[in-house]
């Protein structure tokens, strides 16, 4: 059982901050927010413009990761004819996402 007043002494705070420190660090977190909220706003977007016509550049799954195949003209033609050939009913998706772009930039091969 708690004796007399140490209930108000466990709880009283040791330290009360002063209406300064009190404003300082609101404005350190108004600075902080207003940086966060400027950041996300200039990076939000897609900065990578769309191919060229007749170049491909899928993302398809690599060995160690996500792999971006960049080609034009007739490296593309070559790079989309070989996908062609793997997609037969159990294609990889690799495959599958290479022909797709291929389609879609109007490669013919």
């Amino acid at each position: 059982m708690p004796l007399e007043g140490h209930y108000e002494r466990q709880t009283t705070p040791l330290y009360k901050l002063s209406g300064r420190e009190l404003k300082v660090a609101f404005a350190a977190l108004a600075v902080t927010v207003i940086a966060v909220v400027a950041i996300v706003a200039l990076t939000v977007g897609d900065s990578n413009p769309a191919p060229a016509r007749g170049c491909i550049d899928p993302t398809v799954a690599g060995i160690v990761g996500a792999e971006t195949i960049n080609a034009c003209g007739a490296e593309a033609v070559e790079i989309c004819s070989r996908a062609a050939e793997f997609t037969a009913a159990p294609a990889p998706e690799r495959a599958r996402t290479i022909v797709a772009d291929c389609e879609r930039q109007g490669v013919r091969f």
